[in-house]
């Protein structure tokens, strides 16, 4: 009885482990959640990796299960409507006139919950940020304390960085999805700063590229002051800066592969900052024919 007993729990503990083994691969993009992972992979200096199963950390509950699948069937449902009637939902002849679209604006905390910020806390640093809705639910409001203060592990040499950043389009079953912005040659911001430069972050993941994504800054300088200002950035003006490459006009933005857009401040001045964001959107400019704004050379020029 007791072996019969003993073959049963083998039999159990093994058929369990099978399960997580074939649904976790499935299941687990749905029912965890992806983005704050996303965010949330560094690892600092000396300090040891996480030794749980990942399939440990899954809630594989069948009612919760047949929830998440009812929202992504939904989900897929409306991603296929909106294809066959064009871009982003629109039919094709709207879709071409279209000449401005607003991509966030920050009205309710569900607006908010499309970011996430960040600091150098994540590497042992002091700074702190915070975001939360402006005066009369009518903005976003960023703000914090920068702390240039190097962490003492032995290895991180600067510090003092804080940031905001849009979580990326996720589809239906998980699926990575892109921003198209094509059909637009400008970034159209209303903000209202304190005087402080902020560097205007656009990742993207284009179709041919050695790294896993590739970074578009441009700076943005507040005048600070009561007054909202109302900011247009051409495309041609962000320069490429991932991973330490220098800029290459030959490196053209991929417009239809934009992943997320971010705000960075790191001008190594200790102190107080905010910024005041009122919405972020796109402008089709047709005066601005720029395709790149800055000096060019000649690579091996033949004398």
């Amino acid at each position: 009885m007791a072996l019969t007993i003993m073959l049963l729990n083998s039999a159990y503990l093994s058929g369990r482990c099978c399960r997580h083994k074939v649904l976790s691969p499935l299941l687990g993009p749905l029912l965890s959640d992806s983005v704050s992972k996303l965010y949330s992979s560094y690892r600092r200096p000396g300090s040891q990796p996480e030794k749980k199963p990942s399939w440990q950390n899954t809630d594989l509950s069948f009612k919760k299960s047949i929830e998440v699948l009812k929202t992504q069937l939904s989900m897929l449902k409306k991603e296929t409507k909106d294809y066959l009637v064009g871009p982003g939902g629109h039919p094709f002849s709207q879709y071409l006139l279209q000449q401005t679209k607003v991509l966030w604006e920050f009205r309710s905390q569900e607006d908010l919950n499309k970011w996430v910020i960040s600091s150098d806390v994540e590497i042992g640093g002091k700074s702190e940020v915070y975001l939360k809705l402006g005066r009369n639910n009518q903005a976003a409001l960023l703000y914090g304390t920068l702390n240039t203060e190097v962490p003492r592990d032995g290895e991180t040499k600067y510090s003092g960085y804080c940031s905001m950043r849009a979580k990326p389009p996720v589809g239906s079953f998980a699926r990575k999805k892109y921003y198209d912005w094509s059909n637009f040659n400008s970034l159209y911001l209303r903000v209202r700063g304190d005087g402080r430069p902020w560097m205007v972050n656009i990742y993207t993941d284009p179709y041919f590229s050695h790294q896993k994504d590739d970074l578009y800054n441009y700076f943005m300088f507040t005048r600070g002051g009561p007054y909202w200002e109302e900011i247009k950035i051409p495309f041609s003006k962000f320069f490429l800066s991932s991973r330490g490459r220098v800029q290459d006009n030959q490196h053209p933005i991929w417009l239809d592969k934009i992943s997320t857009l971010g705000f960075t401040i790191g001008d190594k001045v200790d102190g107080p900052f905010q910024l005041e964001i009122d919405f972020i959107g796109l402008l089709n400019d047709r005066a601005h024919k720029e395709e790149f704004a800055y000096e060019t050379y000649e690579k091996n020029p033949q004398v």
